[in-house]
């Protein structure tokens, strides 16, 4: 069916036709100021214009300056919804991953109402409203840029972390996750389907002890399926350095923390009641063994 013929089709003039009909028929997904300056040769105050008449009728919505996103026409006028609003966050930094607790949705690991989009990039920007969400904007330490990939969010792609990147990073800033209680949470879904060597090569990359530490306890508190090895590689490598801790600095400790490990040697300053829903939420048989 012609798009023009659809029951949801919003009132548009020529000019406005006939931008969406050049996107439409070369089912794009985003398109900058420049390339509908030049599709009606016009001047660039009378383009402005057309996308600002487009935005009001719901065929555009702005990711950052010059740039749009495109709704499709069978989507309607209320079609940006959360992972519309990931394909708008992206447009912000290059490059650029969506991580923490926004790649946990994703991936179907919380079920955590977000009320922004976390983009991870080593671009100083600040954060903005794109759509009608919030972007946060963390500034990663070289060292934990990378473990991302091109995902596909409703026909868009954006660059996400993967899996085990995503556990990682809300292991390592909580916060950004929703709370220590929500990260654990996220690792017990994640680690049902983990590549376990890749998350150990991950650890090492990283590089820190307290880290490694946090995930090795987490590992025993969700009984996550790892095998003997990968867990041994984890306890010699936590065995390395001072004493750490998980949570706030246990300088002053929780009412009904959990307390200190010995295994892990870490002091896990997060009451119990917090942690209770993930112990043992990971046991569960991964889908693939690694030798």
């Amino acid at each position: 069916m012609n798009i023009m013929d659809r029951s949801n089709i919003r009132t548009l003039s020529p000019q406005e036709s006939r931008v969406v009909l050049a996107l439409a028929e070369e089912k794009r997904r985003d398109v900058g100021r420049a390339e509908i300056i030049k599709l009606l040769g016009v001047k660039p105050k009378a383009a402005d214009k057309v996308i600002e008449s487009l935005r009001r009728k719901g065929w555009l919505e702005r990711a950052s300056w010059g740039e749009y996103i495109v709704i499709p026409p069978e989507q309607g006028p209320d079609a940006l919804g959360e992972s519309n609003l990931l394909a708008l966050a992206s447009r912000i930094a290059d490059p650029y991953y969506i991580g923490y607790g926004s790649a946990a949705a994703h991936y179907g690991l919380t079920t955590q109402h977000r009320e922004s989009v976390i983009v991870v990039t080593p671009a100083h920007l600040r954060g903005r409203t794109v759509g009608e969400g919030r972007v946060r904007i963390v500034n990663p330490a070289p060292q934990k840029f990378f473990g991302f990939g091109p995902a596909d969010v409703l026909g868009y792609t954006v660059m996400m972390s993967d899996r085990e990147k995503t556990a990682i990073d809300c292991i390592d800033r909580p916060a950004l996750a929703g709370g220590v209680g929500e990260a654990a949470s996220i690792f017990a879904a994640a680690s049902r389907r983990f590549d376990w060597p890749r998350a150990l090569d991950y650890l090492e990359k990283i590089n820190s002890t307290a880290l490694v530490r946090r995930f090795g306890w987490l590992v025993d508190h969700v009984k996550a399926d790892v095998l003997a090895d990968i867990r041994e590689r984890l306890l010699r490598r936590a065995a390395q350095g001072p004493k750490t801790w998980m949570g706030p600095n246990p300088s002053v400790k929780l009412r009904g923390a959990v307390g200190y490990d010995e295994t892990w040697r870490l002091f896990v300053n997060v009451p119990r009641e917090e942690l209770r829903e993930s112990a043992g939420l990971g046991h569960r048989k991964t889908l693939k063994k690694y030798a």
